[in-house]
């Protein structure tokens, strides 16, 4: 074989992150990026270097003219699978992420959230693996959230706000008024987003004669799909950064509690000093006869009788274990909480100013570098007043200690004791402690905020010094110093929302309505009674036979919505149900596409009256009915009723860019009738209410039944087969 050739001219920094190894990436020496199906190869040998990349040795390429050439390759995942593959490097060079402190006076049992057996983000930050995957909300009020992890926020819209202009290729401006959200859905591609809402849709500006009913709306979200990898990268790091802030404003609360209960003991003790001197008659201060004492002069009276009677030797043996204690508390959650958070969220702010920098990727989806290097910057200034509060609050543990020493020592030699065994102390520290430390709480200033705004003095050389550094990459705001701890982390918090908050906007601009599909008429008594409709949604992909092959089977999804009409919807009709399936495109679909609907209406039968539905596994229908002659939820009964979508008369509902019109309008004389002897019935010997729960992955469904009663029945007759199609 063929001499290697040298690696230096190699296209570096790249990574192997997925395991599909059925295409690659190859980068050749002097050559451009090629995408070629990896089975061409015949592969000699394979190398593995650091930073997982791979070298690979090849004898021949079919196709070309290479005879033997070392390759470079980066795996690419190509199945279409929502798995991302980066690599969180955290864990390479931190330990796992601290938890938030325990807050003092706590018994075992009530730790609240900071209870051990919560991971927090643990899973999340460690998992490189973990499935990307998107939480969507609505509410009563026509808001939609979406949350990556269902933890980080990265989109929200207002149906309200919607423009219908493009739906159907319309000339008009349409929109949506007083809407109501009852159910969202996002398909599992994450491309498509199915609302089902009661509102009315109006011109825009003509507010009168609109058409007021039960509609499904259709959004784009193929946006969550084309950026998956991007948004989950940036979702990884910001959700574990805010975690962290988390961790650090939950300390400082815990350390602001030990240290406020210590000095608020410290001054209760020493302010009757204050008021034994004023009943003596004299006129000095505290530290006017602490300093008196320490220099030889003849002891006060008062200070004798605070020194011997009032606080005694076991008074200052207390104070000084609750003081000294509670500082070196601090200290250690410094060292075990803070500082390992602010540490991790500078390299994690560090990860996402290098992806901000990928504009071609980033920039997309509102990763802005500025607002990214400008949180770095802040999160940077955090840690070294993180450093700075740790180097005060050992002077100042040094300094009470030392001072109780010499009160310790004063107060033996008052009773004639012995002081020989007393630790040493310093009278210049007692001097330092007495001038700036008595009356003053420099940790309660650095730890807590305040509306007035405080500017800690820095020395001319120290200011200076700082300002050079920025020539040499540098804090940009060198006023830092000035500020204290708590002023710099919310400087710090609100930095990181200014740079999560940019994703979170251009996403939401991103998200665009696709199809407005009118269902059936409302009186306006019901729109704004979500809880009087049941609906359901579900996707399920399509499995059928004119697929051209495996891989656009996959594309294609069926969304089935399922919903219960009013009986004053349409006349002549009552106790009925609508469903309405459509075929959607998800990956790389085309955006004019339209949407494919068929639709079917049917009756429950005779007696009963549907409480509640649910789609079930494809192409099944749960209905929770109740007899209709019960008179009371406790003497009535009722049942669990699985209905075939299959064998309901589904009819192609034409598309029609007229949005003035029902859709189920025409439907309304062929509604098909149920009969329970045809379908498959779970008799309940309550009567029921909603709402129904059902799980198509465990095959049962759960029903409240009277006096608040929860009942779980199997649906399945052999529980072991089960789909996980939900």
């Amino acid at each position: 074989m063929a001499a290697k050739p040298a690696r230096s001219n190699l296209y570096s920094g790249l990574r192997v992150g997925a395991r599909n190894w059925e295409h690659c990436v190859l980068y050749m020496q002097g050559e451009s990026r090629l995408i070629v199906p990896l089975k061409k190869f015949k592969m000699q040998s394979l190398e593995r270097e650091p930073s997982n990349i791979y070298f690979l040795y090849f004898s021949s390429f079919r196709g070309a003219i290479y005879s033997l050439e070392l390759l470079l390759i980066v795996i690419v995942q190509v199945d279409g699978s929502n798995v991302s593959v980066y690599e969180d490097r955290t864990s390479r060079f931190f330990p796992p992420q601290p938890r938030p402190p325990k807050m003092p006076g706590l018994v075992p049992g009530d730790s609240g959230f900071t209870d051990d057996s919560e991971d927090s983000f643990q899973e999340l930050s460690n998992s490189s693996s973990r499935r990307f995957n998107i939480l969507c909300s609505g509410d009563k009020d026509g808001n939609i959230c979406f949350s990556i992890f269902g933890i980080f926020p990265i989109g929200k819209i207002n149906i309200h706000s919607v423009s219908l202009f493009q739906l159907h290729h319309s000339h008009l401006n349409c929109r949506l008024l007083s809407a109501s959200i009852h159910k969202v859905a996002l398909s599992k591609d994450l491309c498509n987003l199915v609302v089902l809402c009661s509102g009315e849709v109006v011109e825009h500006g003509i507010e009168s004669n609109g058409l007021l009913g039960f509609h499904s709306l259709v959004l784009d979200t193929s946006i969550f799909w084309n950026r998956k990898k991007e948004l989950y990268q940036v979702a990884l790091q910001a959700s574990s950064i805010e975690d962290l802030t988390e961790v650090i404003q939950t300390s400082f609360s815990v350390m602001s509690k030990q240290w406020n209960d210590a000095m608020r003991t410290f001054h209760e003790k020493f302010n009757s000093l204050s008021t034994l001197i004023a009943n003596h008659g004299l006129d000095s201060t505290p530290e006017e006869e602490f300093i008196s004492l320490l220099c030889g002069a003849r002891i006060s009276p008062p200070l004798h009788q605070f020194l011997v009677q009032s606080i005694g030797e076991a008074g200052l043996k207390r104070l000084t274990k609750l003081v000294c204690g509670a500082a070196k508390d601090l200290q250690q959650i410094l060292l075990d909480h803070v500082q390992p958070a602010a540490e991790i969220i500078v390299f994690r702010m560090g990860e996402l100013r290098g992806l901000s920098r990928w504009r071609a990727r980033y920039h997309n989806i509102g990763l802005d570098e500025i607002l990214i290097e400008n949180a770095t910057e802040k999160a940077g200034m955090l840690l070294v007043q993180i450093q700075r509060c740790m180097i005060i609050l050992s002077s100042v543990t040094q300094q009470f200690s030392n001072f109780f020493s010499w009160l310790l020592k004063s107060t033996r030699t008052l009773l004639s004791e012995p002081s020989d065994q007393l630790l040493p102390f310093s009278s210049e520290l007692v001097i330092v402690f007495l001038k700036f430390l008595y009356d003053q709480d420099p940790i309660k200033q650095l730890l807590e905020s305040s509306e007035i705004e405080c500017n800690i003095g820095v020395d001319l050389e120290t200011a200076e010094r700082v300002k050079e550094l920025v020539q040499f990459g540098g804090f940009s705001d060198t006023e830092y110093l000035r500020r204290t701890l708590a002023e710099e982390f919310l400087q710090m918090v609100s930095s990181l929302k200014e740079a999560f908050d940019m994703p979170f906007s251009t996403m939401s601009k991103k998200i665009l309505c696709k199809d407005l599909i009118p269902l059936f008429p409302l009186e306006s008594s019901q729109k704004d009674g979500p809880s009087n409709i049941a609906v359901s949604i579900s996707f399920y992909k399509d499995s059928a036979d004119d697929c051209l092959n495996h891989e656009e089977c996959q594309e294609r999804m069926t969304g089935y919505m399922l919903f219960k009409i009013p009986d004053k919807s349409f006349p002549n009709i009552s106790n009925c149900i609508g469903i309405a399936r459509g075929f959607v495109r998800g990956f790389g679909s085309s955006e004019n596409e339209e949407i494919s609907l068929e639709a079917a209406l049917f009756s429950v039968p005779d007696g009963y009256n549907c409480v509640d539905l649910s789609l079930y596994k494809e192409g099944q229908i749960i209905l929770l009915l109740n007899e209709t002659a019960s008179i009371s939820e406790s003497t009535g009964s009722s049942c669990l009723m699985l209905v075939q979508a299959c064998d309901l008369p589904f009819v192609s509902l034409p598309s029609s860019s007229n949005l003035s019109s029902w859709k189920l309008d025409e439907l309304v004389d062929s509604v098909m009738c149920l009969n329970s002897e045809n379908e498959r019935v779970r008799g309940i010997l309550h009567s029921a209410v909603a709402p129904l729960a059902v799980s198509a992955s465990r095959g049962v469904a759960c029903v409240f039944a009277a006096r608040k009663r929860a009942l779980v029945y199997i649906l399945e007759e052999d529980e072991d087969e089960m789909s996980d199609s939900e």
